[in-house]
């Protein structure tokens, strides 16, 4: 018997920020991560409605930042999540633009989570050279520069006060599974994501008791 979960007295909004990684780049709307999370806190009786996505395919961070404020959405929430920089490194971009940009959105992040940095969680940049359309590419140097990107957040989150959730080791371990690949060969399935949704799940539920 399948049963719908009741989020009529709902206590918790999402809002998750991205971009392709976030809204689900060739995947169904329910197979993407932050929907799939929203699932499981449901079913661990934590109310949550499903989140409002701010994100799109090829978005860096500062096209990120200038979406959120094109989109003047005002709402607070009670969990807010952020995925982005794999635009930046795949165009080449230096860290310290990265570092800035990211700053100014770990704090965009803040203001809708009503001020509350222990309502924010970020998730690492999945490693794109793991992935079938990297074939031929040069998949050290990927890694090398996914995870240079990555230590620049997870030192911000440090400063800031805000959760980070490492997913790029999941990714990486998708390598040679094409079930674990959406149909464009570049970008992950539900199966991938639902390990991310996972990984964040007792973060989130953590998150949402503060």
């Amino acid at each position: 018997m399948i049963t719908i979960p009741d989020v009529s007295q709902t206590s918790y909004t999402f809002l998750s920020l991205g971009d392709s990684y976030t809204i689900g780049e060739s995947v169904a709307e329910t197979d993407r991560w932050s929907v799939q999370l929203a699932g499981m806190l449901r079913k661990d009786d934590v109310a949550v409605v499903d989140p409002d996505i701010i994100a799109h395919t090829g978005w860096t961070t500062a096209e990120l930042q200038d979406a959120i404020k094109a989109s003047g959405n005002q709402k607070t929430y009670g969990l807010v999540s952020l995925l982005i920089g794999v635009n930046n490194q795949y165009r080449g971009q230096d860290q310290e633009r990265y570092r800035t940009e990211f700053r100014e959105l770990i704090q965009t992040a803040t203001k809708f989570a009503g001020g509350k940095a222990e309502h924010v969680f970020v998730l690492s940049v999945p490693d794109w050279g793991a992935s079938p359309f990297a074939a031929g590419r040069d998949k050290t140097k990927i890694a090398r520069e996914i995870d240079q990107f990555n230590a620049v957040a997870k030192d911000e989150c440090q400063r800031a006060g805000i959760a980070y959730v490492d997913i790029t080791s999941l990714s990486r371990s998708a390598t040679g599974d094409n079930t674990q690949f959406a149909s464009d060969s570049l970008h992950y399935s539900g199966k991938q994501m639902k390990q991310w949704a996972e990984k964040a799940l007792p973060i989130a539920k953590d998150l949402l008791k503060k």
